[in-house]
């Protein structure tokens, strides 16, 4: 393979990813290591570090780490870049716990999800619970629209 044939790119978001983790982890110790401050952080940071250094260790096993891959195509990205867009617009309008649902169901749809029990079930499940989770866990109160906290 010669370097014209490298593909950098997924190596560089996993390298981003975890410097972001890292940075992030170390700035929260810096500020307060009390056992409250740390008691998401911690754990997630270890989870998202450990998910990089699997996904570098396949990779590597299987020789696709700077595999060119096959790209999708941009009139697949761009209406989820939109979608994602108008999720966050929505966001003070239709509250965290809608705008989360409706998103999921949204992109569920864009990715060919036909089955409509499986796509609300899904995403009422989901998004809900994510909500829920962040009303239960953030110090401060967030918009929602059905889930008042």
């Amino acid at each position: 393979m010669t370097t014209r044939d490298r593909d950098y790119g997924d190596l560089l978001v996993l390298m981003a990813l975890a410097g972001f983790t890292l940075w992030y982890l170390f700035d929260a110790i810096r500020v307060s290591s009390a056992v409250q401050n740390l008691l998401l952080i911690l754990p997630l940071a270890l989870i998202v570090l450990s998910i990089v250094l699997l996904e570098l260790a396949i990779r590597l096993r299987k020789g696709t780490l700077l595999v060119r891959p096959d790209a999708e195509p941009l009139r697949q990205t761009l209406p989820v870049v939109g979608l994602f867009a108008a999720y966050v617009i929505s966001l003070e309008t239709l509250g965290f716990d809608v705008a989360t649902v409706l998103f999921i169901a949204a992109f569920l749809v864009l990715k060919g999800e036909r089955n409509w029990l499986l796509l609300g079930g899904y995403s009422l499940a989901f998004g809900f619970g994510v909500a829920f989770f962040f009303a239960l866990m953030l110090p401060y109160p967030m918009h929602m629209l059905i889930l008042q906290g």
